[in-house]
């Protein structure tokens, strides 16, 4: 026994990530969440890998799935800020909406996140989500043949980028 009265031997060891996979294909190490580690797409100095609620070390699958859904996550607050940019500046001609009364036209509706989601009817946001949900599950769906993010596959002409060096700084400085 040491300081405390608690009996040491009698604790369970900690589990590891023994054999598990990483998404990158390679063998899991033990992670030292204190050590900056600077192993992945992402994972930039000074804080390095900063996993505190140690995701890692639960499996790959489940890793992946929280990769995924960073990037995913991140792509939607890059259209969110585009949104607010843009309605700031830019209004559609026409009417968004003939079902309203009385009917809503796009000059309407004012700029920035909180007056727009207040003036487009419930009808718009349930198409806008339904449209965002379709999307995401059919031409958007993540292929787990392909790495996290890489949503789309051969079916439409996206830049890709062969070399490894170019790729690593591109995904580094754009992500």
């Amino acid at each position: 026994r040491r300081g405390g009265g608690k009996d040491y031997e009698k604790t369970p060891p900690r589990r590891t990530a023994g054999s598990f996979v990483d998404v990158t294909g390679k063998p899991y190490v033990e992670v030292d969440t204190f050590v900056p580690q600077f192993d992945e797409i992402g994972v930039l100095p000074p804080i390095g890998r900063w996993d505190p609620l140690q995701i890692r070390e639960q499996g790959p699958e489940r890793y992946r799935r929280f990769v995924e859904m960073e990037i995913k996550h991140g792509r939607i607050a890059m259209a969110a800020v585009t949104h607010v940019l843009v309605t700031a500046n830019f209004k559609w001609d026409g009417y968004c909406s003939y079902l309203s009364f009385p009917p809503l036209k796009f000059e309407d509706i004012p700029a920035g996140t909180l007056g727009s989601w207040a003036a487009l009817p419930q009808a718009g946001w349930a198409q806008i989500v339904a449209i965002v949900a379709i999307l995401d599950n059919s031409l958007f769906a993540q292929d787990p043949n392909l790495e996290p993010g890489d949503v789309v596959g051969d079916r439409i002409p996206w830049v890709r980028y062969d070399d490894p060096e170019v790729k690593f700084f591109k995904l580094n400085a754009e992500r």
